[in-house]
């Protein structure tokens, strides 16, 4: 067997990168602009980061309401989550009550984004502790106008 770079890990010769091993969940960088997409819906997720992004927040993912109580558990306390009610594992609702039973959380904004429209489905979540709700679908104005609502655009930001 040939020796191996002590660097790369590589045998001579060999430039291709070594296959990276999963590492640890990843958790942005603490910001005063944070915000924590929660949505089982990859393309639902991409959609609102693009948004919240192109106005200044540091955004972290969740695809279920556990995922975000874990990213959230590690330390990222994001200014604003934005929730979507049908999730496996965890869903909208409850992780609304779950953050709204902690104390170190009860200052993060929750906005309900997701399809159900029903006016009780509604007043439910908002009864548990969710500031706003967006019906899906949505444009990109109606998240800036909601974020703008709740104080949390930017004064760069346009809505």
């Amino acid at each position: 067997m040939p020796d191996l770079n002590p660097v790369s890990g590589l045998a001579p010769g060999n430039t291709a990168a070594p296959t990276p091993t999963p590492g640890p969940l990843t958790i942005p960088a603490s910001s005063a602009l944070g915000a924590l997409v929660i949505d089982d819906s990859r393309a639902m997720r991409s959609i609102l980061k693009r948004i919240m992004v192109e106005v200044g927040f540091t955004v972290a993912e969740a695809g279920n309401g556990q995922e975000a109580l874990d990213v959230m558990s590690a330390g990222f306390i994001p200014s604003i989550c934005l929730i979507d009610w049908n999730m496996p594992v965890m869903d909208g609702l409850e992780f609304v009550t779950l953050v709204r039973s902690q104390p170190q959380w009860r200052g993060v904004t929750l906005m309900m984004v997701t399809t159900e429209s029903e006016h009780g489905q509604i007043v439910r979540a908002l009864a548990a502790g969710a500031h706003e709700y967006v019906i899906k679908p949505f444009t990109p104005d109606a998240i800036l106008d909601k974020l703008s609502l709740l104080g949390l655009l930017p004064a760069e930001a346009s809505v």
